[in-house]
């Protein structure tokens, strides 16, 4: 029995994996794929003050106080990033990393320098799109009952996580037994980006013919991945 811990994107909440979910505790394993501060669920909480670091520290207080101690953390989306902040201030509680078509932002860079589509919807404190552009866009390629349960579930992400630089001193250093995930019809982050992170976590490296949603799209191959590596 492995502890899983599943990690969101941008604009969504524990929801989004919930196919993985089911996946991996039908072979037994422990899941948790919590909501982030300020999202889903947790909209009502949406604040200045919370970035990368802080989804960071809460997914490292997940791991202490659940006491999981050889947990696989997966990130997808903008999700890699708070799993690296995750796993850089709880190494000891990690076994593996995995990269799910996820940004993987080197220390002091910004996610709004390398995905540049504007959002249709931004505060000070907080951006996303419409529903018309969640459906229209981002879930187009799924099949129309899941494109509008998607976009049924899409909320605003904190702003900070965009547009301010990441502090990960210590994680590209690190050794990681790492997998990585590239979809090849997903126009962000982009492979050069994801190869990358590949290369410098000497990674092993995937490719899934599908857009940026394989929790969705495609659960029974991304289960695969996450389960053997």
């Amino acid at each position: 029995m492995t502890d899983f811990v599943l990690i969101h994107g941008a604009y969504q909440g524990g929801w989004i994996w919930n196919k993985i979910s089911e996946r991996l505790r039908g072979r037994g394993h422990n899941v948790i794929a919590p909501t982030l501060d300020g999202c889903a669920e947790r909209a009502h909480q949406l604040r200045a003050g919370i970035t990368t670091e802080t989804h960071g520290e809460e997914i490292a207080k997940l791991l202490h106080f659940h006491d999981l101690k050889k947990a696989v953390l997966v990130g997808t989306s903008s999700g890699g990033m708070v799993m690296a902040s995750a796993a850089e201030k709880a190494r000891d509680r990690v076994a593996r990393v995995v990269f799910a078509d996820a940004l993987a932002l080197f220390d002091g860079e910004k996610i709004v320098d390398i995905v540049k589509q504007p959002a249709a919807i931004n505060t000070p404190i907080s951006r996303g799109p419409s529903r018309e552009d969640a459906a229209g866009r981002l879930f187009a390629s799924l099949d129309p009952a899941l494109r509008d349960w998607a976009a049924d579930r899409m909320t605003l992400h904190p702003i900070a996580c965009f547009t301010e630089a990441v502090k990960l001193p210590k994680f590209w250093s690190q050794t990681w037994d790492a997998s990585v995930l590239y979809c090849s019809g997903a126009p962000n982050p982009g492979e050069p980006h994801i190869k990358r992170a590949a290369d410098t976590l000497k990674a092993k490296y995937h490719t899934i013919k599908t857009g940026h949603y394989p929790m969705l799209s495609t659960p029974d191959e991304l289960t695969s991945i996450i389960l053997n590596g």
